[in-house]
């Protein structure tokens, strides 16, 4: 009896060290995860405060206001169409990172019901 309860034991330890190492595993995905959809949103960000820059000293320096109409179009055209494009990739990289956190719990998963 004593051996049942002593493999019992082992078995419930392995268990429980199987379910943490995937959990680590899982968080160590979803920090790498954040820190490149930060590193992301900084590029972005840094990218997004050049072009309104520009588009401030080129209003700066329009002639007439059908200049200024015409550069404040395009420059709003230029950030919709980037920001459009961004929230898209960012989507993508939540995504996947999604699908990173879970594959070792998928595994842990896999391993157990097999």
């Amino acid at each position: 009896m004593f051996e049942s309860l002593q493999k019992a034991n082992d078995d419930f330890r392995k268990i429980g060290k199987d379910n943490y190492d995937a959990a680590l595993r899982s968080c160590g995905e979803l920090n790498k995860g954040f820190q490149a959809i930060a590193a992301r949103m900084t590029d972005y960000s840094k990218h997004a405060f050049n072009d309104a820059t520009r588009a401030f000293e080129q209003l700066v320096g329009a002639k007439s206001i059908e200049h200024a109409v015409e550069i404040q179009s395009q420059y709003v055209k230029k950030a919709y169409d980037a920001w459009l494009a961004e929230a898209s990739r960012l989507g993508e990289m939540y995504a996947d990172m999604a699908r990173s956190a879970y594959e070792p719990v998928e595994r842990a998963v896999a391993k157990k019901v097999s």
